[in-house]
């Protein structure tokens, strides 16, 4: 078998972060012609010998790591097993050991899907990388994982805990009462300690036997409904969850309100002093509207996009950071914050924001409040082919007052658009409309931001309601 040819065929493709497919797509034959293929394509930078490999708590994603360790093993390379572990607690130790590691998740969607996340010894692959593994074309013959064992390191989940107990006091969330939202997510057995151990009161709901796919970028309503009620009877400063792997945070305040993923981000960056950020061009503009840092880099959705832009930045400032709308954050940077050394750890964390918000003393609320009123929200049409999404992207690029017929805003003009990444539209109400195909999934993302909430729910229903059936009127004789 050859790892070109076995990956081309596969149906797995990369999205915004990470390889991802359906599960039967992951078979033993494609997990070890990825594995392979990674650590081919860095052969020729990095000396190692040893992998680390962690997962989620999918039911196919141990299935999977073992596949990868058995393509590993071809090429007489150690794997040490980390278990169930957020994917930031694998980058962040595999970084510091100086090794390769790889993160089997498929984040946030179905489990029927799963995927893989690779990082180097300095840190999560850009795009280049990308298509090096793509690229590598390197022999391999068929697999046995008969004699595959992955006995469990505890040393992940140690090393992330020990990251944010060293920077925070013993007594830095003292008197607070926080609620973890386990679910199934990979982190749920480190989370309840760790705030214990820097003084909360932990209470721990929702645990699920279940893989539930939560999406930070679009909460369900049952969600949202569920963090009211909890911080409602349980009378909590601050509800905290993440998605499957944990690399994305959900934090609600005393009013049990999920928080922007791109405010806690902004949030978080103030609190850090950070000088320098890179963030993609959907997040919140009241970012630049702050007036809080010295320079702010518009990107591409997706982590990698985000990396690309630190090396630049990092020429020239000291304290450098990024964030996504789905509330991840990346530290570029090694500093100091309390008087402690912050490693950087530059891929997608949602613990550092999510404790910087809990520890600075202020109400959740009341921080909000401080911050330009730039409102924003997203939602998605499932199951909508993405060459329709593509040929729509181009339309609205060409023609972008098509925009406000398909949302039924007709009385509206565009007035200016961007496309780093789908097309982003600012209406002559404030408002921006962003549209663009999801990454890693058959879906068509869209994305609102206004000055006002009303705006935002109105466009966002007539989206979910209207948007389709609009277009397919629209264009039956376009031959779209």
């Amino acid at each position: 078998m050859n790892t070109k040819s076995v990956i081309q065929t596969s149906g797995i493709a990369f999205g915004t972060s990470g390889a991802r497919g359906l599960v039967v797509d992951f078979t033993p034959q494609v997990c070890a012609a990825f594995s392979i293929a990674f650590s081919q394509s860095i052969k020729s930078e990095f000396a190692f010998n040893t992998m680390a490999i962690a997962i989620d708590n999918r039911p196919s994603s141990f299935d999977i790591a073992k596949a990868c360790a058995a393509g590993l093993k071809q090429l007489n390379i150690d794997v040490v097993y980390y278990g169930v572990v957020p994917t930031p607690a694998l980058a962040y130790t595999a970084m510091q050991d100086n090794m390769p590691c790889i993160m089997v998740t498929g984040s946030h969607i179905p489990f029927d899907r799963n995927g893989l996340k690779f990082y180097r010894p300095d840190g999560e692959i850009t795009k280049q990388d990308e298509q090096a593994i793509l690229s590598t074309d390197f022999d391999f013959t068929d697999l046995s994982l008969v004699d595959i064992s992955l006995p469990t390191s505890d040393k992940a989940k140690n090393a992330y805990t020990a990251r944010y107990t060293n920077l925070f006091s013993e007594e830095a969330l003292g008197g607070k009462r926080v609620g973890i939202y386990e679910h199934s997510s990979a982190g749920r057995d480190i989370y309840k300690a760790l705030f214990e151990q820097l003084g909360a009161e932990v209470i721990c709901l929702g645990r699920s036997d279940e893989f539930i796919p939560i999406d930070t970028e679009a909460v369900s309503d049952e969600d949202k409904q569920r963090a009211k009620k909890w911080v409602s009877e349980y009378h909590l400063d601050m509800l905290f969850s993440t998605d499957g792997d944990g690399d994305r945070p959900l934090v609600a305040g005393e009013d049990g309100e999920w928080l922007r993923g791109d405010i806690l981000g902004l949030l978080c960056s103030q609190a850090l002093s950070i000088e320098a950020l890179a963030t993609p061009v959907s997040c919140n503009t009241a970012i630049e509207l702050s007036g809080s840092f010295k320079t702010v880099t518009r990107t591409k959705i997706g982590s990698p996009y985000v990396i690309e832009a630190f090396a630049k930045l990092n020429k020239t400032y000291k304290r450098v950071a990024g964030f996504e709308a789905n509330g991840g954050y990346l530290l570029a940077s090694d500093f100091e914050f309390n008087g402690k050394a912050l490693k950087a750890l530059p891929t997608r964390d949602a613990l550092l924001p999510a404790l910087v918000l809990a520890t600075m003393g202020d109400s959740i609320a009341s921080l909000q409040i401080s911050l330009p009123q730039r409102f924003t929200a997203s939602d998605r049409l499932k199951n909508f082919p993405q060459e329709k999404s593509l040929k729509l992207v181009t339309l609205l690029k060409t023609e972008p007052q098509r925009i406000c017929s398909l949302l039924d805003i007709s009385s509206l003009d565009v007035i200016h658009g961007d496309d780093t990444d789908g097309v982003r539209l600012h209406l002559s109400n404030g408002a921006i409309v962003h549209i663009r195909p999801s990454g890693n999934a058959p879906e068509l993302r869209c994305y609102i931001e206004a000055g006002e909430y009303s705006i935002i729910q109105r466009y966002l229903k007539s989206f979910t309601t209207n948007f389709e059936s609009n277009l397919n009127a629209e264009l039956i004789d376009s031959n779209f």
